[in-house]
């Protein structure tokens, strides 16, 4: 348990970002989820249409220190090879 008042004000800032990157961590599976999906039902338009809403999220997820910059270049990547490959 934090006693000291620095480890105290760490523990709630810790809780904080915490709850902060989890939601943009959330908010960015729903896109890749969205891509997943268009993918599945073999709609290149749709597919293409959310791997473009897709990738700025990613990429603000990087920004913003949720992901590795390569973790999100490598799932833009393969994401985008697989809706070149539908049609």
């Amino acid at each position: 348990m934090a006693n000291s008042p620095q480890a105290k004000k760490r523990a709630r800032q810790n809780e904080a970002r915490f709850q902060i990157n989890k939601a943009r961590r959330s908010r960015i599976r729903t896109f890749l989820r969205k891509v997943e999906e268009a993918i599945a039902s073999g709609d290149k338009d749709a597919a293409a249409a959310a791997l473009k809403a897709a990738q700025p999220e990613l990429m603000r997820g990087v920004t913003k220190g949720v992901f590795h910059k390569n973790t999100a270049s490598r799932k833009i990547s393969r994401l985008s090879s697989r809706v070149k490959a539908l049609g």
